[in-house]
């Protein structure tokens, strides 16, 4: 707005005390999950209710209980969301907006009932996979849930369960969880160029943003592929409002959707080169491509899947949580880039630990704004509090929403690593906790 006002550039800096409220926070939300199974541990009924914060002056809305409408076959299903517009200020997306505090509910409800049916928490959920989207009814392109859970277990040296072992290796008591996650695979308009000059080299345009996932990089390989060159004779500019327009980075949409356009404006490229025999005109040759709206869309459910295992210790006196170990295993489509695809989704786990252990904001009564908003009293996870953490994916390819056959990774690895560790520290202690952060005093007697 200001620099609309002046006419100029304009830089607006904020404090660190600023961000906690300016720039937006996940919404708290308070949720109640309740399940039905049979006896032979097939669920016949879910039920998810949320009541979630929002703000006065701006309506936000968590799709908290969404994941709930299509993870598991039930044959009696119902979802609620309700908003509470308090005098606060307004939350905003965060990673895996929704489906992360929605999964941990739900997760953390079917390692309960597992218990209670007295199955493993992996066989429970093995053995209610839906053959389709219970919400849509639609097939899914590709479900990688089970693969992720026998190569989870299989990595984790899960030993299979009914009841809590609440294990003791001298002070510490030690337990181990599972829960399962999802995200939405989704792909948004984008356009892009690709322009060939007479000196063989080519030039990417798209007005893409790189905020650290390895855009640039992936968008090369994408380019360099297509157009059959090495990435050396590929140029990509991106993150420039005068490029070709395209969607911003969020929703693990970004390599799905300016991947398809890089590739419509590179196949059309070549088909222009192979027409003119190769031969490149004197000033060049460009084209334009485009990523539309999916159409396989109206007929196929696609997400991504993936199953998070978690080791705790509780120190038995202190009841201090630490996680030595962590292990997470996806169902993403096709990888591009390992290094880059293994950097977010380790990334995101170690997002997950610090919102099951660290992370709390305490909000004042009185004024409706943050009370701990600096890193003094806003806790999160440093590199002391990480333990090992294994990554790895299962080999699959989703040719149904892309050229590439991606859905993308940068969220999905937060999804499900904070019920797998609450339900760890269930085994390990006998207390089930709903409330993150996994703080000390929730944890004594």
């Amino acid at each position: 707005m200001a620099a609309r006002l002046v006419g100029r550039p304009v830089k607006v800096a904020l404090t660190r005390q600023q961000m906690f409220a300016v720039a937006g926070y996940r919404t708290p939300t308070i949720q109640r999950v309740r399940l039905g199974a049979d006896s032979d541990g097939r669920l016949v009924a879910v039920s998810h209710d949320v009541v979630e914060q929002t703000a006065t002056t701006h309506q936000f809305a968590e799709q908290t209980a969404v994941p709930s409408r299509l993870m598991y076959a039930a044959p009696s299903r119902a979802t609620t969301h309700r908003l509470a517009r308090l005098d606060v200020p307004v939350p905003t997306w965060m990673r895996a907006p929704g489906v992360c505090p929605g999964m941990f509910a739900l997760e953390s409800a079917m390692d309960e009932l597992a218990l209670a049916c007295g199955l493993d928490p992996i066989e429970l959920r093995i053995r209610n996979i839906p053959a389709a989207d219970p919400e849509t009814g639609y097939p899914f392109s590709t479900h990688g849930l089970a693969a992720c859970l026998g190569e989870g277990a299989r990595r984790f040296g899960w030993q299979p369960r009914t009841q809590p072992r609440r294990r003791q290796e001298g002070r510490w008591q030690v337990g181990s969880g599972v829960a399962a996650a999802t995200y939405p695979a989704r792909r948004t308009p984008a356009t892009a160029a690709v322009r060939v000059g007479p000196d063989g080299r080519f030039r990417v345009r798209i007005d893409a943003s790189d905020i650290g996932t390895g855009a640039w990089t992936v968008l090369t390989q994408i380019a360099a592929d297509t157009l059959g060159q090495p990435v050396q004779q590929v140029h990509v500019e991106i993150g420039d409002s005068a490029l070709p327009a395209a969607g911003f980075a969020g929703g693990s949409t970004g390599t799905a959707s300016w991947g398809t356009a890089v590739v419509d404006a590179a196949r059309r490229l070549r088909a222009r080169l192979r027409e003119l025999d190769g031969v490149i005109p004197a000033g060049g040759l460009e084209a334009q491509g485009e990523a539309g709206t999916n159409p396989e869309a109206e007929r196929l459910s696609m997400h991504s899947f993936g199953a998070q295992f978690a080791e705790v210790q509780v120190d038995a006196d202190t009841r201090e949580v630490r996680v030595p170990r962590l292990l997470g295993v996806f169902a993403v489509g096709r990888i591009i880039n390992p290094k880059t695809a293994r950097s977010q989704l380790l990334g995101a786990m170690t997002m997950g630990l610090s919102m099951a252990l660290h992370e709390e904001s305490v909000i004042d009564p009185r004024f409706g704004d943050y009370v701990n908003h600096d890193f003094a009293g806003y806790h999160i996870a440093t590199n002391a509090d990480v333990g090992a953490i294994d990554v790895s994916w299962i080999d699959e390819e989703d040719p149904h929403l892309n050229p590439m056959g991606v859905k993308g990774v940068g969220e999905i690895g937060i999804v499900g690593t904070a019920a797998a560790i609450a339900n760890a520290v269930h085994d390990a202690t006998g207390v089930r906790l709903r409330d993150l952060p996994i703080r000390l005093d929730r944890l004594l007697p």
